[in-house]
């Protein structure tokens, strides 16, 4: 197997972990919030209306697993179960984007990531 789709697979275990912490710490959330928090971190893609190279800074820092982990684990020392959950949820969006071979951006373009080239024109 190659080493993308190790960190493919990592991901999708990343995910399958995660949401059950997120239930689990969190459950008296309303359903319409778990997918606006799923999604939260994409807001970061705002960062590209800079520039391709601030734009996927920003991008990457709200796409680095240890965000969601440092955040739980606040929550966690703080005795703060929804933290704990936002952590959660935070390192499950990462997990599936890396699951659907979204990656870290490169400065060159959007497209371009760690896992490799996404969208119409990936090779």
């Amino acid at each position: 197997m190659t080493p993308v789709l190790w960190q493919r697979i990592e991901g999708g275990l990343v995910l399958a972990a995660a949401l059950p912490l997120a239930g689990a710490t969190q459950p008296g959330w309303p359903l319409w919030l778990w997918p606006i928090a799923l999604l939260a971190p994409d807001l970061s893609m705002l960062g590209y209306l800079a520039g391709p190279r601030i734009g996927a800074a920003v991008y990457n820092v709200f796409h680095l697993y240890a965000c969601g982990l440092l955040l739980a684990l606040l929550g966690l020392l703080a005795g703060q179960p929804p933290l704990i959950a936002a952590g959660a949820i935070w390192l499950a969006h990462i997990g599936g984007d890396r699951a659907l071979g979204y990656g870290l951006k490169s400065a060159s373009g959007f497209r371009d990531t760690h896992l490799g080239r996404i969208g119409n024109d990936a090779g």
